[in-house]
């Protein structure tokens, strides 16, 4: 068991970032030094920085910044951030003696196909998102190098759900409730997914209780759920009870790029997202199921999640 007194948490402002901070004070962890672009005194690690504080060896950080969202953003923005922040990173903390650091990787190193993907696949990114996260995991990897004293874990996580995610699970409840939710293509669709509250926590056991001084784990549910096991989950869990409908993949996209000419109609579609829906994300769980069990299922993370809600809905 490695015991640590002191965090910084790069990324602290987003949305994982705010339930890693909430669970560490939940350890325990009181020393926490919060680092986000977001703050009203920013810092910005695509640029070399530094902060006070009584940092060493009983520290750990947490590096969660990244920006993510694809597409969404200059092919420039993934890799100042995601590239040029992973090597601030390492540089602050090789300047101050911290030996260990959890980096938030993602599953979009793997690039897109629907074979499954262990932490043994050779990654092959597509996106300029993808790719800069596995330069930046390879960063992280020679920082460790460097000494025999270091250690790294690195989390790729699936699709990230809880409260205050704004994201893909949320605008699904939106959906379903607005009835203006549809199987996009086929039903079967892999959706690599864990809950925010067992990221966080195994975020904290990685350090607490690491398996190598050098590891990585695809965090997901172990098989990963489908499209229509996600839908029908939430639907009952929420009390929507909708009838989900079913559009074949041809009228979809022809559709999809009909909405396109027109600037997606004001609501995000286009053909690249559409595809995307069709998509799996055939991640396995299995090594991060041996090694920190996931303590929500998929229907216990919807309810407590709902439950946090005020079982008001998903947000």
């Amino acid at each position: 068991m490695k015991s640590f007194s002191t965090a910084i948490v790069i990324g602290c402002g987003g949305f994982i970032g705010t339930h890693l901070c909430r669970a560490l004070e939940k350890k325990g962890i009181n020393e926490i030094s919060k680092i986000d672009i977001k703050f009203a005194t920013p810092i910005d690690i695509r640029k070399p920085f530094d902060i006070n504080g009584n940092f060493g060896e009983n520290t750990v950080i947490f590096n969660l910044a990244a920006i993510h969202r694809t597409p969404g953003h200059p092919d420039k923005e993934y890799f100042e951030t995601n590239m040029l922040g992973a090597k601030n990173v390492c540089d602050f903390a090789t300047k101050h003696g911290i030996n260990t650091i959890v980096f938030t990787s993602s599953i979009s190193p793997y690039g897109t196909s629907e074979e499954q993907k262990t932490e043994e696949t050779l990654p092959m990114p597509n996106t300029p998102y993808g790719i800069s996260k596995l330069v930046a995991e390879h960063i992280h990897k020679e920082w460790a190098a460097s000494s025999p004293e270091r250690f790294l874990s690195i989390a790729r996580p699936g699709i990230v759900f809880g409260k205050g995610e704004n994201g893909n699970m949320a605008r699904l409840y939106k959906a379903l409730k607005k009835r203006s939710f549809a199987y996009a293509g086929r039903k079967d669709t892999i959706k690599a997914s864990i809950y925010v509250k067992d990221l966080a926590r195994i975020l904290i056991e990685m350090v607490q209780a690491p398996k190598e001084r050098v590891q990585i784990y695809n965090c997901t549910y172990f098989p990963a759920p489908t499209i229509q096991e996600i839908a029908k989950t939430m639907n009952s869990v929420t009390g929507l009870n909708r009838s989900i409908p079913y559009i074949p993949k041809t009228p979809l996209m022809l559709a999809a790029a009909g909405a396109g000419m027109f600037g997606g109609l004001g609501l995000g579609i286009c053909p690249e997202r559409v595809r995307k829906l069709m998509i799996s994300t055939n991640v396995s769980g299995e090594k991060l199921s041996r090694d920190y069990p996931l303590r929500f299922s998929l229907e216990d993370a919807f309810i407590d999640w709902f439950n946090d809600c005020g079982q008001g809905g998903l947000e």
